[in-house]
């Protein structure tokens, strides 16, 4: 038996419950996995509150990391005992162990533990598709990033200052402005001190805009986002933590001078084994070279994952953070 947590109706954190499950033996192209650290994702929130839809009941979370206990038939490379990290469906990280795909397991490289790992599989391989996959940015380039202190935003900012790129970060509070300072942006605004967001980004780009705007938070930050990009420039709307963005409309996207908006998902950018494999080695070779540190600054008890949801809806959540079984 194990130990996990399941929902069986969609709504706040309170329908997530922590019950007992069982596990059993890995079938053909399966692995078992004792987890020693599970990722928790602001994502998770939107398959608990069926923004994301799926079948009920079923368990939570997208991302973890630990050892394999034991393997299915047809599995290749994996064997008992190594260390390995995933994103991406089947739902059931939050659990203390599991069955799933052999074919979604990425091995951890021995300079990386199993925290570090939960801690940035997701929210790493999101930074490294953003910034290697969707426009093809230039060493002295200027881009803007919403969420910047946030856990994709201080691997984002670290990644970018390695490739030369500027980024003029947004945040919610100075305390956070001064983080994504020190983790690579080269200018913050503080939105909730700001009138207009698209404005300070002109006056901080000699009134041109931005090529690219990179948005996590959606409905609240959409038109804001389009108004601070230059001509042809592209939105990237990579989250929706403020809500869905509203409707396009494609006359304001040519009116406001030829704009792109792209809304892209990871599983698209990871289904691809080896493309999988290349984004994963070059975030991985980074993080073990010590280029970027991977900042966990909320741990967890697994058990205690309704708390861990309701404290990563506040917003006031630093870096990443991690359910520990």
């Amino acid at each position: 038996m194990a130990k996990a947590i399941r929902f069986y109706e969609t709504g706040g954190p309170e329908v997530m419950q922590w019950e007992s499950v069982e596990v059993g033996d890995p079938g053909q192209g399966e692995v078992r996995i004792r987890h020693e650290a599970v990722g928790l994702n602001f994502a998770d929130t939107y398959f608990r509150t069926g923004l994301y839809p799926v079948p009920l009941p079923n368990g939570m979370g997208v991302e973890a990391s630990g050892v394999i206990e034991a393997v299915g038939s047809g599995v290749e490379g994996f064997s008992a005992g190594d260390r390995v990290t995933y994103t991406g469906s089947p739902l059931g990280a939050y659990s203390t162990s599991r069955v799933m795909p052999a074919s979604h397991l990425i091995r951890i490289p021995d300079a990386i533990s199993c925290e570090t790992a939960a801690a940035m599989t997701m929210r790493g391989l999101t930074a490294s598709y953003l910034l290697r996959r969707i426009h093809p940015l230039k060493s002295g380039d200027t881009v803007l990033l919403t969420a910047a202190a946030g856990g994709v935003g201080l691997i984002f900012t670290q990644w970018a200052a390695l490739l030369g790129i500027n980024v003029i970060g947004t945040v919610s509070t100075e305390a956070k402005a001064e983080i994504a300072r020190a983790n690579g942006c080269s200018d913050v605004i503080v939105h909730t001190q700001v009138d207009d967001v698209a404005a300070k980004v002109r006056e901080l780009t000699d009134g041109q805009g931005v090529p690219v705007v990179f948005d996590s938070i959606g409905k609240t930050t959409f038109h804001n986002s389009l108004d601070a990009l230059s001509r042809r420039g592209l939105l990237v709307c990579f989250g929706t933590a403020s809500g869905p963005i509203p409707p396009i409309d494609a006359m304001q996207l040519a009116s406001k001078g030829s704009l792109f908006v792209t809304r892209p998902a990871l599983a698209d950018y990871i289904a691809d084994p080896a493309e999988r494999a290349e984004l994963a080695g070059e975030l991985f070779s980074h993080v073990a070279a010590g280029d970027i540190d991977i900042k966990v600054n909320q741990r967890y008890a697994l058990e205690d994952a309704v708390l861990a949801h309701k404290e990563l809806e506040t917003g006031r959540s630093i870096g990443s953070s991690v359910l520990l079984p």
